[in-house]
């Protein structure tokens, strides 16, 4: 059979970039801890909306025969900008969809934060423009988009409607879901988890909460979505800052024996206590509909990694996820392989509900922030999904 064609749809890419970090891997072969496994499919096309100072991109493609494309539509019908000034011209011929699969990557690179301090990527748009070409050709081919949906709710339902309404196999999110774990743990579906808690770190850059904050979201989802009655939406939201956070523990809104569980499967941590040693901590508080309730605890100092801890029948289990700068290309090699299966078979590994509910999550939480810790109810967060039972 003739190997897919995949076109990587990037906003920059430099090293240490998710550009980098994915498409690189569907090139030179996916890092495991048992080894390298090579790709099955070809990265025929890509393009770059913004040339980082510290650009590797260019080069890479050279070095493997990867065409360089000045706009979205160009990467996915392989064919040079439509000339001619006007539709009528000679030359304005729009072009077949001519690959099978589309990395999309807008993740990085010079775009304006919003006063909400969220970064604007034009993940929206992108997608947009690849459902276009989609909509036009009438084959549904799979898709990927890194991370978040989009930095609002309105764009990132926008985005999983045109998905199902195109029948287009869709993933997305964080690359913690399917990145390894120490020791290895995983509810089993319809689990009775009787309260959940991820503990992670962000970096204290503007705009560093909202990118590290939705790994933290998606770390949680992954382990909850297998509770009894399987995933219902989320009611309600609260997002606390600073002290505050360490005033909600004491009050007993949130588990302060999950987070030194968790903080136990962590390697990197300072010495002396998470109180002490963070400036502006931050509390996601999620309230879901079926009425069981989860935290993520985000530090900006203390500890690097992430971890989930559960209690379940009063007893407490806990997990570390491979993050640290020697295992960070094999979390982004095991969500690549899931990609690519993707790619191979036509459908998704993991379900998108989850990083549309994650997403939506998010904005929420970075508009209570925004107002003060206040709790927003989010009756629009009504997003249900069973997982399959192995």
């Amino acid at each position: 059979m003739a190997r897919k064609k995949i076109a990587a749809i990037v906003t920059t890419y430099f090293d240490g970039s998710h550009a980098n970090l994915l498409v690189s891997r569907f090139v030179t072969g996916f890092p495991t801890p048992s080894g390298l496994i090579e790709s099955q499919v070809d990265v025929v096309s890509m393009y770059m909306e913004q040339l980082h100072p510290q650009d590797i991109g260019v080069e890479f493609a050279r070095e493997h025969g990867i065409e360089l494309f000045p706009s979205i539509r160009s990467a996915l019908t392989l064919q040079q900008p439509m000339r001619g000034p006007w539709p009528t011209a000679p030359g304005w011929e729009i072009g077949e969809l001519a690959v099978d699969g589309v990395l999309i990557i807008a993740e990085h690179g010079d775009y304006s934060p919003n006063e909400r301090e969220r970064q604007l990527y034009p993940r929206r748009h992108f997608f947009e423009q690849v459902c276009g070409m989609i909509g036009l050709s009438g084959r549904a081919i799979p898709v990927f988009s890194d991370k978040h949906l989009a930095y609002s709710w309105d764009d990132a339902r926008w985005m999983y409607d045109r998905a199902k309404e195109l029948g287009i196999p869709f993933m997305a999110g964080s690359s913690l879901p399917v990145t390894g774990r120490t020791p290895w743990f995983e509810h089993e579906v319809g689990a009775e988890i009787e309260d959940a808690l991820v503990l992670g770190h962000f970096n204290p850059y503007p705009n560093g909460l909202d990118s590290y904050g939705f790994h933290g979201l998606e770390a949680l989802q992954c382990m909850v979505e297998r509770r009894r009655g399987g995933e219902t939406g989320i009611a309600a939201v609260r997002c606390v800052e600073g002290p505050a956070v360490w005033e909600a523990a004491e009050q007993g809104l949130w588990p302060r024996d999950l987070a030194a569980e968790a903080e136990s499967r962590i390697t990197e941590v300072e010495a002396g206590r998470m109180e002490d040693n963070c400036v502006r901590p931050a509390l996601f508080q999620l309230e879901y509909v079926d009425g069981f309730r989860a935290t993520t605890l985000m530090l900006d100092r203390h500890v690097r990694g992430f971890a989930y801890a559960a209690r379940m029948d009063e007893e407490t289990i806990s997990t570390g996820f491979h993050t640290g700068d020697t295992t960070i290309k094999e979390s982004f090699g095991a969500q690549g392989l899931a990609v690519h299966e993707m790619f191979l078979t036509g459908q998704p590994q993991y379900p998108v509900e989850r990083s549309l509910l994650t997403t939506g999550a998010h904005a929420a939480l970075m508009d209570s922030r925004y107002l003060g810790g206040v709790r927003i109810e989010t009756p629009w967060l009504d997003v249900s999904y069973r997982l399959p039972v192995a």
